[in-house]
């Protein structure tokens, strides 16, 4: 059947008295057998089912149970899905519940008690029996044995919610789990269930045997007998993410190689069967891990392959990222050479679905059939390993230090104004992106160095990849086109007027003393020749006098004067500073480095009033009213000691003067997405659990901001820095007030030019300079010098405002 996400059966039983789920075992109805593979890959039966046994002599009513359903690995938007029971259980009898059918199978259930259509995972859920019809409401192990419903509680696989030491183990699309025939019920999942064919039973003593003949389509359900048997590649792949005989023995598994993998820890290489099959979910390639051995094999290759099948999760499945199904401990025999290779897929435009991925309300994606004519992810696992192409493409992503650049099979989708790819919002994650890496050896053809907005020109053919390192799909190309420059160049921003104060901020990516000095030169160029030498620079990312030993030093004092004195080599003025240390490893970023923002402040242009006791765990405060309104300390950190700011850095507020006016600067670094699961995760919509800290963080700000406005509404007050988010995220809505206390200025710009950030060739936003209302006459400029680029001074581009206090 289609399956949904991993995920739990609970029967639940109304006006039954029960125990919880860790309580007494049951002496009558329990859960006797759990089947969640019908209808999928290589299954027996069409329809996943649950199977119910009463331990006791007597009839158990059943009117008013019901079976439900969760994710195996539940989140906070995960729901229970019921399916009511009707009839009684007799003494020593069995009741039997079928529930959704898929496209696979080849025998039906016999004649269900109960019918439902709930769409159980085959390799991961939990089962129980519960007083009420109504959905449960527990999401975790403890909130469901606490739930005095709960009579009997069955989880299987790798479910969180399972009673005892762990789940029941192995479950999949050809093997239920069952109790003995003794009923055992320890409230020990692991002890009390075993694997095995499905063998669904009801109440009248019905059952259905598998059957003895093959299926008329190729069988993909591994025989437990040996030797390893005979396999075609599309059969081992199946018809979802992962494969149907994941862990199990195969022999003969033929194909041609496509390409080669000769180098690292990950070496081995990618073989396709030049016969494919009629369904478009299933691959007809695949990658076989070699690890550290170079393999012997070369491109053209006719070979035969025995081996194990692994489903590979690039970082551990604990990432949330996709699997690549591979074939380990292989033994490869040549059957001959310079074979043509199977014509290579076209990915363009009209063949990459504009859709991105199927929604599992937050559960795995990697169970569900593959509707490759819809989902854009979902075409790519359907093609994992096989010979693609691309034809001339813009490159959307710059080259990288890893030898790595993207590009666009769908060129008009949401172009920025410089040849990149806008990343809009949360829905539309652009699915025309994909990485391009070389299986070419650098000596013999370097890999292309590429800005945003330059073409790949030409054919770029290879298997198509799960990067293990980015969890994103690229192209393995076997060769590659050549680059056709687009053209762009470092921006400069306009000049100021003599009465304008310029403002800016720039993450300068972990600036420690011991980087080279060209990073220090490209630095200053980009302050005094791009951003024409702000007045006041809040600056991101200042690591201390010995970056990244972690000695106990939190000085930075060496970092910002070796940064001041490039600035004035590159004819830029001398620069004033004002900063506070950190306490030793509290503020998050790479460890030891003890980063923190720092105001540069040019002295001849602007002032900065000098206010004692901000230190690094003293809260900065407001005073006064009006035209007297200031800081309790400047400069001064808000609120340090809140949870918000827990190894994270907290914004340093400072107080200014320009033509005797007053300007307040709070300069910002707020926590990274680290946590967060990726755009193109397995759980989808996938959770970006970082967002809780960072909205915390901005609802803290955009009080402090408010209490400077409450004191003077007409303060002049620019917010500005790395906040790690979006213009349209819940952290940046609750900074501005939705608006009310500060405007975010990256809103007023055409919307191709929205991006300070480029990701995954996603250009984007996490950058930001925000005002409040006082401030009216302002201009405002994103100066794109690095994230577009190859050449990199940092990985961020800088912002500029010019005002009129």
């Amino acid at each position: 059947m289609p399956i949904g996400i991993a995920g739990a059966v609970v029967l639940a039983a109304a006006g039954l008295g029960v125990n919880a789920a860790m309580a007494s075992p049951s002496a009558d109805a329990l859960i006797a057998e759990v089947y969640g593979g019908g209808g999928n890959s290589g299954a027996t039966y069409t329809n996943d089912f649950v199977e119910l046994a009463n331990a006791g002599a007597g009839p158990v009513d059943l009117s008013g149970y019901s079976v439900q359903y969760l994710p195996g690995a539940p989140t906070a938007t995960s729901k229970w899905q019921a399916t009511a029971l009707t009839g009684s259980l007799a003494g020593n009898g069995r009741y039997l519940v079928q529930e959704a059918a898929g496209t696979g199978g080849s025998a039906a259930l016999p004649t269900p008690d109960a019918t439902g259509a709930i769409n159980m995972s085959g390799t991961s859920g939990t089962i129980a029996l519960v007083s009420g019809a109504d959905p449960l409401t527990c999401l975790t192990a403890a909130d469901c044995l606490a739930d005095g419903r709960i009579k009997d509680l069955v989880g299987f696989g790798t479910a969180l919610v399972r009673e005892g030491s762990g789940p029941a183990a192995g479950a999949s699309n050809t093997a239920s789990v069952a109790r003995g025939a003794s009923l055992a019920d320890t409230d020990d999942n692991a002890a009390d269930f075993t694997a095995g064919p499905p063998t669904p039973q009801n109440s009248g003593g019905g059952s259905t045997e598998p059957p003895t003949t093959p299926p008329t389509t190729p069988p993909t359900t591994p025989p437990t007998t040996t030797p390893a048997p005979q396999e075609k590649i599309h059969d081992i792949q199946g018809d979802t993410r992962v494969s149907p005989w994941a862990g199990k023995a195969i022999s003969g598994a033929t194909g041609i190689v496509t390409g080669v993998r000769a180098y690292g820890s990950s070496q081995g290489f990618w073989v396709q069967d030049p016969q494919p099959d009629a369904n478009p979910r299933t691959s007809e390639g695949i990658f076989v891990f070699t690890g550290s051995t170079t393999p012997t094999v070369a491109v053209g290759d006719s070979v035969s392959v025995d081996g194990t099948v692994s489903e590979y999760y690039p970082g551990g499945a604990d990432t949330g990222v996709q699997s690549t199904t591979e074939l380990t401990k292989a033994k490869v025999t040549v059957v001959s050479g310079g074979n043509p290779l199977p014509a290579p897929v076209v990915l363009n435009d009209k063949t990459v679905p504009d859709a991105f991925v199927p929604s599992a309300g937050g559960g795995t994606i990697e169970n569900l059939p593959l509707r490759p004519s819809d989902y854009a992810l979902d075409l790519y696992a359907s093609l994992e390993g096989m010979n693609v192409t691309i034809g001339s493409s813009r490159v959307v992503g710059a080259t990288d230090t890893y030898g790595e650049l993207w590009v666009t099979v769908k060129p008009k989708q949401n172009p920025t104004k410089r040849g990149g790819t806008l990343y809009t919002g949360y829905g539309d994650p652009n699915s025309g992106r994909l990485m391009v890496q070389s299986l070419i050896p650098t000596a013999t053809q370097p890999f292309p160095v590429a800005n945003v907005g330059d073409t790949l020109t030409g054919t770029t053919a290879g298997p198509l990849d799960y990067n293990q390192f980015a969890g994103t799909y690229t192209i393995a190309a076997r060769s590659i086109g050549t680059v056709k420059s687009g053209g762009i160049k470092p921006e400069v921003t306009a000049k100021a007027a003599s009465d304008e104060a310029t403002v800016a901020t720039y993450n300068v990516e972990n600036l420690a003393p011991g980087n080279p000095q060209s990073k220090f030169d490209a630095l200053a160029k980009g302050l005094v020749t791009d951003l024409r030498s702000p007045d006041i620079v809040a600056l991101e990312e200042i690591q201390d006098n010995n970056g990244a030993t972690d000695d106990g030093t939190v000085a930075a004092d060496q970092t910002l004067q070796k940064l001041t004195d490039a600035i004035v080599a590159a004819g830029g003025p001398r620069y004033s500073w004002r900063e506070i240390d950190p306490v030793n490893d509290k503020d998050g970023g790479e460890p030891g480095g003890n980063i923190r923002q720092a105001f540069l402040f040019n002295p001849a242009r602007v002032g900065f009033t000098d206010r004692p006791g901000g230190d690094s765990t003293t809260a900065v405060g407001v005073t006064g009213t009006g035209g007297s309104t200031a800081l309790t300390f400047s400069p001064g950190r808000i609120a340090p000691a809140d949870p918000a700011w827990n190894s994270s850095r907290k914004p340093l507020a400072g107080e200014f003067t320009f033509r005797g006016k007053k300007l307040f600067v709070i300069a910002n670094h707020f926590n990274s997405k680290g946590g967060d699961q990726a755009i193109d995760s397995r759980f989808q919509p996938p959770v970006r659990s970082s967002e809780v800290q960072r909205n915390r963080q901005a609802i803290l700000e955009h009080d402090f901001v408010q209490q400077i406005e409450t004191a003077d509404p007409h303060a002049d007050i620019v917010v500005l820095g790395d906040l790690n988010d979006y213009q349209f995220s819940p952290a940046a809505l609750s900074l501005t007030g939705n608006g009310k206390v500060l405007t975010d200025l990256v809103n007023t710009l055409p919307a191709s030019e929205r991006y300070s950030y480029v990701f995954e060739g996603n250009s984007q936003v996490l950058d930001h300079i925000l005002v409040s209302p006082a401030v009216k006459h302002v201009d405002y400029d994103v100066v794109h010098i690095n994230s577009e680029f190859a050449n990199q001074t940092s990985d961020h581009d800088p912002q500029i405002i010019r005002v009129k206090p």
